[in-house]
């Protein structure tokens, strides 16, 4: 349902409605599915499960919207530990803010820090000795990127490169990019 308190619904298109014998079953609401143009992806919970359960868990861009959603989504396989690494002081504050309001057994630690920088960088894995890497940090608003290049390849390779190369010098067992990357005008 939207603001106005109507509800959308679906009909069988011209070619169903002329070559089947469509009954009023066929009107239905909406569903998100119906949006995606896939088929849903069903994720198996236990292999998450074995991956992350009691592991120690980095997240670069973990103030972000996807980052955060990441820490969230992390905290029901009940990692021993998760590493928000962002390099926003009022995102990863606010992330400490909302992390400290969930009943979990797992330790989260926030991390002021920037991917740009391997030395900072590599303190971090040294201290922290993730076994899991989540990155996603970058920079994804591509109108702004196209203005500021260089800082796009900074941050997005460059950064990038930072993270795979300190994650395999650490030997993570497990390195997922979370890539966000989007073509406007492909």
């Amino acid at each position: 349902m939207v603001s106005t308190g109507k509800r959308f619904k679906t009909v069988p298109s011209l070619v169903e409605l002329i070559d089947k014998d469509v009954s009023m079953a066929a009107i239905r609401d909406v569903s998100y599915l119906d949006l995606l143009g896939r088929e849903e992806v069903k994720l198996d919970m236990n292999s998450i499960e074995e991956l992350l359960g009691g592991k120690r868990v980095l997240i670069t861009g973990a103030g972000g919207s996807i980052g955060s959603e990441l820490v969230r989504q992390c905290l029901n396989f009940q990692p021993a530990e998760i590493i928000c690494l962002d390099q926003s002081e009022e995102k990863i504050f606010n992330l400490e803010q909302q992390t400290e309001k969930i009943q979990s057994k797992t330790i989260i630690k926030v991390v002021l820090a920037t991917i740009n920088n391997p030395i900072e960088l590599n303190k971090v894995f040294y201290e922290n000795r993730p076994q899991i890497v989540f990155h996603a940090a970058a920079y994804k608003h591509v109108p702004m990127q196209e203005y500021f290049p260089w800082e796009a390849v900074k941050t997005n390779v460059f950064g990038t490169n930072n993270v795979s190369e300190i994650s395999i010098k650490y030997d993570v067992e497990k390195f997922v990019l979370v890539s966000t990357d989007k073509a406007v005008k492909p």
